[in-house]
């Protein structure tokens, strides 16, 4: 067992790996992660299945037999997805039933041209996590202003949900407080209350999007910032007597999981974003790459401050640097839907490449063994 990753487990913090292919499966990387590196989940979201099914052969086979079956290149995908994210969550059940429904999560994102239909996003939500027929899957549905609601009809409705694409504590309180009017109208209906869903916060692109506008003495600080002053409206969330009344009734607490947690400035330690957000009763799902540096040479520094430590001081840092962090949240929010998008064109793109190159490949062979 790695001392680092296991020093964070110990301090009430779990790390998800922030990817999946199947060859992460097929040769037991993941298994080994679980194993060693204290690895209690995973996400995913198009870019890594752009990425995954774009790369190597490991998807050809089944892209070959889904598209004889003339799904849609959408359809091939959630049934690629779906297939990969069941067997790794049947490699997280352990921990799942271990910890009581608390580790042990996998994550598949609902197509990102939904992002503006809520109504769509309701059934899209539904009808996944139908198909996946496995406890421990969450949904991802962004927190925008049409995904709001579809969070708290989801949650309602009893699907597990991980909120994607937050990057202020505003944002961060608003999937709040969608989830806890889920919950709130479940017990009101005389339903379970114990539906899990996480509010993942991207962190580092804060700091990409504003090393150009600031000068090098701000680098790499906004990000962290941020999360702090979120942590501590998540702190107080769960110490107000809204949250005490759920919690006596039986819900659980919609945990706070730092995403975008690679450091991208190159300048800086590949283990930043870990070490500084070290937290209990948090998530942080991080890139293999950035898991593999944190395992090797990561240090864990004091755990994050309950009440925000400096973060309101380095924010009016920044403000009088001219970084309007309210609309630079609004605009990160915006970019990030519209990257999802297009990473879903590019998935459907390379699905409907690779479709049309085995089909031509199995044509071609059968013409050779069978000339006319």
């Amino acid at each position: 067992m790695n001392a680092n990753t296991r020093k964070l487990h110990h301090l009430g913090q779990r790390l998800w790996l922030d990817n999946i292919t199947r060859d992460l499966l097929d040769n037991g990387t993941l298994a080994r992660y679980i194993t060693e590196l204290s690895v209690t989940g995973l996400t995913s979201n198009p870019t890594i299945f752009e990425h995954a099914i774009g790369s190597g052969a490991s998807y050809d086979a089944t892209v070959k037999t889904l598209a004889a079956r003339g799904l849609s290149e959408e359809g091939i995908f959630f049934e690629l997805a779906l297939q990969d994210l069941r067997r790794a969550a049947d490699l997280f059940r352990p921990a799942f039933d271990a910890s009581d429904g608390l580790d042990g999560w996998v994550s598949l994102e609902v197509s990102p041209l939904l992002a503006a239909d809520t109504a769509g996003t309701i059934r899209a939500a539904a009808q996944l996590h139908a198909r996946a027929a496995r406890p421990n899957l969450f949904i991802k549905i962004p927190g925008t202003l049409q995904g709001l609601p579809a969070i708290e009809q989801s949650i309602f409705e009893g699907v597990p949900i991980n909120v994607t694409l937050l990057f202020s504590r505003e944002h961060y309180l608003a999937a709040a407080e969608a989830y806890l009017r889920g919950i709130e109208r479940r017990i009101a209906a005389g339903l379970p209350p114990n539906v899990q869903s996480v509010a993942s916060l991207f962190v580092s692109r804060w700091d990409a999007v504003v090393k150009q506008e600031i000068s090098p003495p701000f680098h790499n600080r906004l990000g962290i910032a941020v999360a702090m002053r979120t942590y501590k409206a998540h702190r107080e969330l769960l110490a107000s007597a809204r949250w005490r009344k759920l919690a006596a009734a039986g819900a659980r607490p919609q945990r706070l999981l730092w995403a975008s947690t690679a450091t991208k400035d190159p300048a800086a330690r590949d283990t930043l974003y870990v070490e500084a957000l070290a937290a209990p009763e948090t998530i942080n799902t991080i890139p293999e790459k950035t898991l593999l540096a944190f395992s090797d040479h990561g240090q864990a520094g004091a755990m994050l401050p309950a009440d925000g430590g400096l973060a309101e001081a380095v924010l009016e840092e920044f403000r009088r640097e001219g970084v309007d962090d309210e609309a630079l949240a609004a605009q990160l929010q915006r970019d990030g839907v519209l990257a999802f998008a297009k990473s879903w064109g590019g998935l459907l793109a390379r699905i409907r490449e690779k479709s049309a190159g085995l089909v031509a490949a199995t044509a071609s062979v059968m013409t050779a063994e069978h000339p006319q």
